[in-house]
């Protein structure tokens, strides 16, 4: 098995933007997804030398990348806190809170749609538009049939083709 020939701060400085990305897609909080990128890159720094080459270090980081945002959803902190996000949406009657609001959620409606998607879809979408994974990669990261990918990214333009249009699905 190669070695693997990046130093961590050139790894860091490719990956850091997709690592955020995908973070930021699977929570939909950018806070949670800061420390789920300085966690991913302890890890990195921890099990480096277990990485053989380029393409085992991407997927590598967005599998990790994808697991700590499971574990960061599953934690207690997050079953019972509300979160600032929940709070400031409770008091969408007052005009401030609708500014904030509109000001904080400036996102694409697309890419809030996504990231409403259930979590097996969401992940499927994510990593095939906006990482641009095909679907063989995709079922390999995730531990997945082809077919179930596939089935999952067509479910997944289903409901989206409705929700955007203004519909519940």
């Amino acid at each position: 098995m190669g070695a693997l020939r990046l130093k961590t701060d050139e790894i860091i400085d490719k990956y850091a933007d997709m690592v955020y990305r995908i973070a930021v897609n699977e929570t939909g909080n950018r806070e949670d997804a800061q420390d789920i990128f300085q966690e991913v890159f302890l890890r990195l720094v921890r099990y480096r030398d277990r990485i053989s080459n380029e393409e085992h270090l991407k997927a590598w980081l967005i599998r990790v990348t994808i697991n700590c945002a499971k574990k960061q959803k599953r934690s207690f902190w997050n079953r019972k806190v509300t979160s600032v996000e929940e709070a400031a949406k409770e008091q969408a009657d007052s005009k401030a809170a609708k500014v904030y609001e509109m000001v904080e959620n400036a996102d694409s409606p697309v890419l809030q749609a996504v990231r409403e998607l259930p979590e097996k879809y969401r992940s499927a979408v994510y990593l095939f538009y906006y990482e641009e994974m095909s679907i063989a990669q995709i079922g390999k990261l995730l531990g997945e049939k082809e077919s179930t990918v596939k089935s999952r990214l067509y479910r997944a333009r289903e409901i989206l083709k409705i929700r955007l249009k203004g519909e519940k699905p």
